[in-house]
């Protein structure tokens, strides 16, 4: 992120920097370096709170024979004892019969598979350490060669899934056994092989950078993008969520590559336009990651369906897990090019209406997560034309904004304070402060929004205490009759500014100081 005492010239802003320019100059981050933060961010809200970026695979596959796990016979924690004594023993059966020839010892190795990954799958906590130092991930590999029957490359492949399920170094054991993995995911091998591989790749790829970029480096990309494109809806979603994982970053390489790949766009409109719930939500994802990292990207779904289609999921769905990266990714597109406000949401159009309403939808949902979402895409819409924020000021938007300003946690009320003051200003020039909106400015503060604007003042985080002082000068400059000093006297806006005094932030020393000399001075008061 850049520096805050340093911003970046408006005339090398971005689209992120333009909207975050609309209240004061000195306001910056960049788009790319915000979606990139919000990437991050929520791989790890994707972790903790809704599916962790690794899975344990209990049930068969679509189209397999095998039959599920029932929840009776999963393993309970008092048998972990006899559960590792057990896969030990296992993994001992399958070296016995790995050397053997002839029809009936093809047999026995598919039991011995199939005994295995039983006693991996039926345990809240599979027994993979026991497993790997028993020396299974060897004897899998070899399993999983071309040339082993069908049964027995499932089997070998649904092993090694929950192995990568596993602790770090659990997943980094599967090291060995990647080629053939990534091997198996091309047209040599049946779908239901390939999905299988395409779940353990993911597990391995969710562990972190260092794995996903040896997977890239093995050519990963392209063959399990292949199956994204399947219209076997459970192969796709198997590899649509890898592809998440294998393509989150930090670096973008892999997205610049992935959207170049034909067919990928066509791929994610199909599925986010006609899909079910759980396969739209695992191409979310992959439009999360693709609009968080790479402005590519950015520039072409923009230019497609993708916003309409992210809106329309948007306002029909009430699935919090779909709901979270279709908003995100909406939320990247409004943030990463300008092309989205000034040409896609226009207003008056029916679009533009349909995405208030989703937006103002989530503002009201008990989620933390599209409360705040929410709030950030509006505030990047609320830095377009005048007339979005004519659009905003006028909707039910604003007084759930001023609300969660006032109550909200702290993230939510940063985010609803920046759509605030973007609907109170239009951009003047480059160097001057923005014009005021005086009707916007005084129902805003009319509404109750000027207390929490002064409790960011008093915020410790550098970057809301300048916004929080950037709407103070606001009010002190544009309400009318003169009367924003005393406002924001009232509120102990003064106090508030005079923390900064002696501030060893010398940007924000100067523009608190400069704000109490100006309407605080020697005069002050008398003409009252």
């Amino acid at each position: 992120m850049a520096d805050g005492n340093n911003p970046a010239p408006p005339s090398l802003a971005s689209p992120l920097q333009r909207h975050r320019y609309a209240i004061k100059s000195s306001v910056h981050n960049t788009a790319a370096s915000r979606r990139r933060e919000q990437a991050v961010a929520i791989g790890k809200e994707r972790r903790e709170a809704l599916m962790r970026a690794k899975r344990v695979c209990r049930t068969p596959l679509s189209g397999s024979n095998e039959v599920a796990v029932e929840d009776s016979d999963m393993v309970i924690d008092e048998e972990k004892s006899g559960l590792e004594t057990r896969t030990a023993q296992a993994v001992e059966e399958l070296k016995a019969c790995s050397s053997s020839q002839g029809k009936e010892a093809q047999k026995k190795k598919t039991e011995a598979l199939r005994a295995l990954r039983r006693l991996l799958s039926r345990s809240e906590v599979p027994p993979i350490e026991v497993a790997i130092k028993a020396g299974a991930v060897p004897l899998l590999v070899q399993y999983l060669s071309f040339g082993s029957s069908e049964e027995q490359l499932l089997e070998a492949a649904w092993c090694l899934t929950n192995i990568a399920a596993g602790q770090p170094e659990e997943t980094k054991a599967l090291l060995p056994a990647l080629p053939l993995l990534i091997a198996h995911l091309g047209e040599k091998s049946s779908t239901l092989v390939a999905e299988q591989c395409a779940w353990a790749i993911g597990n391995v790829a969710g562990e972190g950078a260092d794995l996903r970029n040896t997977l890239l480096a093995q050519g990963a990309l392209r063959p399990l993008t292949r199956l994204m494109l399947s219209n076997k809806g459970s192969t796709a979603r198997t590899a649509a969520w890898a592809l998440s994982n294998l393509i989150k970053g930090p670096d973008p390489k892999a997205v610049n590559e992935l959207i170049k790949i034909e067919g990928v766009l066509n791929a994610i409109m199909r599925d986010l336009e006609k899909a079910d719930e759980e396969l739209a939500t695992e191409v979310a994802w992959v439009v999360v990651y693709l609009s968080a990292l790479s402005e590519k990207a950015v520039s072409l779904i923009v230019r497609s369906h993708v916003p309409q289609l992210l809106i329309a999921r948007l306002l029909a769905s009430e699935n919090l897990q779909l709901l979270i990266p279709v908003l995100r990714g909406l939320g990247n597109l409004v943030a990463g090019d300008g092309y989205m406000v000034d040409s896609v949401l226009i207003v008056g159009n029916s679009i533009t209406d349909q995405a208030l309403a989703s937006l103002i939808k989530c503002l009201k949902s008990d989620s933390r997560v599209l409360r705040k979402e929410a709030s950030w895409a509006l505030s990047n819409i609320a830095a377009g034309s005048f007339e979005h924020k004519k659009l905003i000021f006028t909707s039910e938007a604003t007084p759930l904004l001023i609300h969660l300003l006032t109550s909200a946690q702290f993230d939510i009320r940063k985010e609803a304070a920046y759509t605030l003051g973007h609907v109170c200003v239009v951009p003047a020039g480059s160097t001057d402060p923005p014009n005021i909106i005086a009707e916007h400015l005084v129902s805003i503060i009319n509404g109750g929004a000027l207390p929490g604007f002064i409790h960011l003042v008093r915020s410790a985080d550098i970057e809301c205490a300048r916004l929080g002082l950037q709407f103070l000068e606001l009010v002190m400059r544009g309400y009318p009759n003169g009367q924003g000093p005393a406002l924001v006297e009232r509120q102990d806006g003064i106090e508030a500014m005079e923390r900064f005094q002696f501030h060893e932030n010398e940007a924000m020393r100067n523009m608190a100081n400069g704000l109490v000399d100006k309407y605080f001075g020697e005069d002050y008061g008398l003409d009252q």
